[in-house]
């Protein structure tokens, strides 16, 4: 995996910063500890918010005092490579993430999506349950990818229904065109433009 995910799931720090992405596929949420992203995805904020305070995360001070400069750094550097992933000048992710937000098996699950299923590739949930060695959570496995904490990030679009049918996806199954259509090199910004 071109990321580092924290196994544990937790970086050590507890509070966040957040931020929203305008992007071809809507609007990304992005939340980062000093240390690593913790979230991004398409919720809306109340329930970004919700769902970090159940993980004991608290939101920075708006008011910029906080010194929240390290989180707006990985803040930052997720937008510069969402950016160019998006317009297909990337292709791997290097930030340094934190599976806080996700289950043990979620984490298992979502850690495993780069290297099973690379960039241009597309598996069926049951294929990647039996790669896990849990051929029978083909369900399970969808369960954890509807979770996933860190869209796009971790490719759960990748995987598709047994018969190649593009199935759920927290961004909508347009999103899931679209990150589809980027990777085989026919969607926009394909060209690198």
């Amino acid at each position: 995996m071109p990321t580092s995910a924290s196994a544990t799931g937790r970086t050590g720090t507890s509070t966040v910063s957040l931020t929203v992405l305008p992007t071809p596929l809507g609007d990304l949420r992005l939340a980062a500890t000093a240390d690593a992203l913790v979230y991004c995805g398409f919720q809306p904020l109340a329930e970004v918010r919700a769902r970090l305070a159940r993980a004991g995360l608290r939101e920075a001070g708006r008011d910029g005092q906080d010194g929240g400069g390290a989180r707006r750094a990985v803040l930052d550097e997720a937008g510069a490579q969402l950016d160019a992933y998006l317009t297909g000048r990337l292709r791997s992710f290097g930030l340094p993430l934190d599976l806080c937000l996700a289950t043990p098996f979620s984490r298992e699950t979502v850690s495993s999506l780069e290297a099973f299923v690379p960039y241009g590739s597309t598996a069926t949930y049951g294929a990647l349950a039996r790669g896990l060695d849990r051929p029978r959570a083909a369900r399970a496995v969808g369960t954890a990818l509807g979770a996933n904490p860190l869209c796009v990030v971790l490719p759960c679009h990748r995987i598709v229904g047994s018969t190649g049918t593009l199935t759920g996806y927290a961004g909508g199954v347009d999103a899931k065109k679209y990150l589809l259509a980027l990777e085989a090199g026919d969607g926009p910004g394909a060209d690198g433009r």
